[in-house]
Formats: structure tokens, C-alpha cells, sequence
């Protein structure tokens, strides 16, 4: 799933039984278009987001990725670390 459109990958949680609203989308197009991180990243706020919240939740999820931006995260594999350093996986 990490090279998807962030669409498709949206499309493919609803698949799985996740709900988003309008307002929730919109605030993954907000961040997106905030922090302009690609796709694959902004995939990975998401995902972050829906385990650490258990549920999708807009300011969490724009705080992940301005996280994931100001450190300049490029993989999934510093992502997830990047997260256990701040507590928050």
C-alpha cells in the first residue's frame, strides 16, 4: 500500500470498513496540500492516525504529518520509528 495514490488508498480502507466523511477527507486534502509531502507519505499519516487513534481524527492526523514532514521522513520504516520515539505507536 505504500505506493498508491492517496485515493485509491482511501478507497481501498473503505473496502476494508473504514468510514470517512466529507470532513475527513477534507482535512487529508488540507494537509496534503499544507505539507505538499507525496502520496506515499501522507498514506502513512493515515494509517499512523487510524492505529493511534483507532479511529480517523483531522488534528491528530495533520500533526502527524507536519511530524513526519519536519523530519524529513522518506519510508515507512523511519516513519514508524520516528513515531515510537514520540510515544505516540
Amino acid at each position: 500500500m505504500w505506493f498508491i495514490s492517496t485515493n485509491d488508498y482511501l478507497n481501498y480502507l473503505r473496502s476494508k470498513g473504514f468510514s470517512f466523511y466529507e470532513e475527513h477527507v477534507g482535512f487529508i486534502k488540507i494537509g496534503k496540500m499544507y505539507t505538499a509531502l507525496p502520496d506515499s507519505l501522507v498514506n502513512m499519516a493515515i494509517e499512523i492516525t487510524l492505529k493511534a487513534q483507532l479511529e480517523f481524527d483531522g488534528s491528530f492526523f495533520i500533526a502527524v504529518l507536519e511530524l513526519l514532514k519536519e523530519h524529513n521522513v522518506s519510508n515507512k520504516r523511519a516513519a514508524y520509528d520516528l513515531m515510537k520515539e514520540h510515544n505516540i505507536l
